[in-house]
């Protein structure tokens, strides 16, 4: 920024020559507001959206945000299915049939089966107000979880298994009982994560979705770009995504500890000659910068009522009050997920009422920020 040239511009562009407005989101949105705490002399000004400046060891609060912000139906769904197959994982004789339901029987480990489940979970953050960006698998995974009975394949192709109609359980040959929600969760998994181990070409679901063999993530090749933010995560930043505290109600299994969550550091990042991971990450070296209560003259904090991240950010419901003002706003979309204010139409007339009010908004206080920019002085 101090330095920068662009080709075919000869306007002088460094920093602090022009004013540098910072935008990112996510990760980068904790960048943006680390720059202009570190940095004001470089960076003149900062949005900071979706920005994760809270780092934590554990952060089971994603999970919770999504539990209460989906569609209440849905949400009821996963928390029995989960109930259930907590249950049954804790039962020998059965958790095996369990398994096989979601086409995972000879998997070994059951912190793993619990850990692939919870992979549609991850859709939710996907969501956006365009559909031109956002995805709608969450809608899907929803809609799959309410199948009804009626013409349920599973069911036509075993027909020695046994509906309830009363009480929407199955009873399978053997003992096992689930509930209707839980052979449709089988069956969307099989089909949206099962299904692409290649098993036809002798691989393993143990090879696919274990996650227990060291070698498997000890590769040295520069294409294992995964590396990257699971080293930052390793060291500094953490987020383990990890079950609620015990008696807290959930949608994720009971068996995602922090032992299992933090365990790839152990595997991916074994003790070298130079540099050792440590056994849990220096979350203090990022919230030393701010924490919650980052702030800034020209620091702007936009973040989504229901992004499973805003407990880490500061409009988490652990951080303090704000007032939104121009030198520092603050502010929160309504219905908003993860940075949603990171993409906009041509014509902002065309986006949703809530869109358009907060790149209004930004519009607003920056073209206030850049009145109070004022050229350096020059030596003659």
């Amino acid at each position: 920024m101090a330095h920068v040239k662009f080709p075919g511009i000869e306007e002088d562009l460094t920093a602090s020559n022009t004013p540098w407005i910072y935008y990112g989101g996510s990760y980068a949105g904790a960048r943006a507001a680390h720059m202009r705490v570190l940095y004001p002399d470089l960076v003149f000004g900062a949005i900071a959206s979706s920005a994760v400046t809270h780092a934590s060891i554990e952060n089971w609060e994603y999970m919770e945000i999504i539990r209460n912000a989906a569609d209440p139906k849905c949400s009821a769904h996963l928390e029995k299915s989960i109930k259930t197959i907590d249950s049954l994982l804790a039962v020998p004789r059965l958790k095996r049939q369990l398994k096989g339901l979601f086409g995972l029987a000879d998997l070994e480990h059951d912190e793993d089966f619990a850990s692939l489940i919870e992979s549609p979970l991850g859709s939710w953050q996907a969501k956006n107000w365009n559909p031109e960006v956002g995805s709608t698998r969450w809608e899907e995974f929803c809609e799959a979880l309410d199948k009804p009975i009626f013409g349920h394949p599973d069911l036509l192709l075993n027909t020695t298994a046994f509906y309830d109609h009363d009480t929407k359980m199955v009873t399978f040959p053997g003992g096992l009982e689930v509930d209707l929600s839980v052979l449709n969760y089988a069956r969307y998994i099989r089909e949206n994560y099962v299904s692409r181990c290649p098993i036809a070409d002798g691989a393993t679901v143990e090879q696919c979705f274990g996650t227990y063999e060291d070698s498997q993530f000890q590769g040295i090749s520069l294409d294992e770009t995964w590396r990257l933010w699971v080293f930052q995560v390793c060291t500094e930043w953490g987020y383990f995504s990890t079950a609620p505290p015990e008696g807290h109600p959930r949608i994720v299994s009971n068996l995602l500890t922090l032992d299992y969550e933090s365990k790839i550091c152990r595997q991916a990042f074994p003790a070298g000659k130079h540099f050792k991971v440590p056994h849990l990450p220096n979350v203090t070296a990022v919230n030393v910068l701010g924490d919650f209560d980052i702030e800034a003259d020209r620091l702007a904090i936009i973040d989504g009522e229901v992004d499973p991240w805003k407990p880490c950010t500061p409009h988490s419901e652990y951080a303090r009050d704000r007032k939104d003002t121009i030198n520092k706003p603050f502010k929160l979309i309504p219905g908003g997920v993860h940075h949603y204010d990171e993409n906009g139409l041509r014509r902002r007339s065309d986006e949703p009422p809530q869109i358009r009010k907060i790149h209004e908004e930004i519009v607003e206080f920056v073209t206030e920020w850049l009145k109070d920019w004022k050229a350096p002085d020059v030596d003659v």
